[in-house]
């Protein structure tokens, strides 16, 4: 349906220096890795090259997705959410499970946040965090704004 889209994959862990180089050549970034330390990175190297980033994550019965895009002004990093010093306990779905059709669900979502962001229809979850109560399937949003003292994309960062 479409010969012209191209797919690279890498069996690879992409170190900073990897992630700087890739990230560079794309026009949106899906993240739905599993620990906060790629996350970080990742997101550090979305607000270096001003891309947007969607982020979606699963655990047990409860998803979340967002999108972090530094184009925006008004929109924040992952960093702004979930600073990397906030000491938030990792926890990874092989240990404590997670709903499949869960990882499903986000998974699609990310998918449209993408292609929403690459043909500029409607309106991403730019500054919103969108959740997802898998058990009653009750879906509840907060609105996310830019930390003018984030170490990552805020005024507080070193230039």
């Amino acid at each position: 349906l479409n010969p012209e889209v191209r797919v690279e994959t890498l069996s690879i862990r992409a170190d900073a220096a990897l992630l700087n180089t890739l990230i560079a050549q794309a026009d949106v970034v899906v993240d739905c890795c599993d620990n906060f330390a790629t996350r970080h990175a990742v997101n550090a190297a979305c607000v270096q090259h001003g891309k947007p980033l969607v982020s979606g994550a699963a655990i047990r019965f409860d998803g979340q997705i967002s999108v972090y895009d530094p184009r925006s002004e008004a929109s924040p990093c992952y960093a702004c959410v979930f600073p990397s010093n906030a000491g938030f306990e990792e926890t990874r779905c092989a240990t404590m499970g997670v709903f499949a059709p869960l990882v499903g669900i986000i998974g699609t979502m990310q998918a449209a946040e993408a292609l929403k962001l690459i043909t500029r229809a409607g309106s991403p979850l730019t500054g919103r965090l969108l959740m997802l109560e898998g058990r009653h399937m009750a879906w509840s949003e907060v609105r996310l704004p830019r930390n003018p003292d984030c170490l990552v994309c805020g005024t507080a960062q070193t230039p």
